[in-house]
């Protein structure tokens, strides 16, 4: 284990990674959340942390979206875009169904980045990303396994990244509130498998995965 893997592991995630980056004056963390869902869109963040911005006291707060409570990280979602600069951004359902949910998954990250640069006017010039594959970004790139757990930037990308899909997710729930989405966000769960097969699939619904697929088979016999 890496001597900062083990920084991460005792004191959670830091800024070591972005600031290690010395002749890069603007260095993001992209994270993205909702690969694994039968239903809805992935859902990527990018987050800059300025220097003003890394001795405010939530700072401290940020860690892995996985490791925060709902209410932690609904607290945290307008302090980071009160005092960070971001972009969020989606790869739709057909799109997953399209280019598979690894691209797809890429290009919402891509697009975050680019959101980024939409809303504030800045571009970063180094991107840390979450995971093994990094998108086509006109930046230096490094991917970080469990970088979530070790990045700042990445990990108040993945809390903006989560927030706003389950939002979604809730919102979408309203529309079909027959598959649950407002408790699992789209996930296999037995109520939103029993769901799927007592009403079908939804506009919504990722047609390339296996479940759903299986489900729109049934439909048709």
């Amino acid at each position: 284990m890496s001597v900062i893997s083990d920084i991460a592991k005792s004191t959670g995630p830091s800024l070591h990674y972005e600031q290690s980056w010395s002749d890069l004056d603007c260095v993001c963390g992209i994270d993205e959340v909702g690969r694994g869902p039968l239903a809805g869109p992935v859902t990527a963040a990018c987050v800059y942390i300025p220097p003003a911005a890394a001795g405010q006291d939530f700072i401290r707060v940020i860690n892995d979206s996985k490791k925060l409570t709902a209410k932690k990280r609904e607290a945290l979602y307008p302090e980071i875009k009160a005092h960070c600069l971001y972009g969020i951004a989606q790869a739709s359902p057909e799109e997953i169904d399209s280019l598979n949910i690894h691209h797809a998954t890429l290009l919402a990250m891509r697009r975050a980045y680019e959101a980024l640069h939409k809303t504030f006017g800045v571009k970063p010039a180094g991107a840390l990303i979450d995971g093994k594959f990094v998108p086509d970004l006109s930046a230096r790139c490094q991917a970080i396994t469990k970088g979530d757990s070790i990045s700042l930037s990445i990990a108040a990308a993945s809390i903006l990244a989560k927030v706003e899909r389950d939002r979604l997710m809730v919102r979408l729930h309203e529309e079909f509130p027959v598959y649950g989405w407002a408790r699992n966000a789209g996930y296999g769960t037995a109520e939103h498998m029993t769901g799927l097969k007592t009403y079908g699939v939804s506009p919504y619904h990722r047609r390339s995965f296996s479940p759903v697929r299986e489900a729109l088979g049934a439909s048709t016999k």
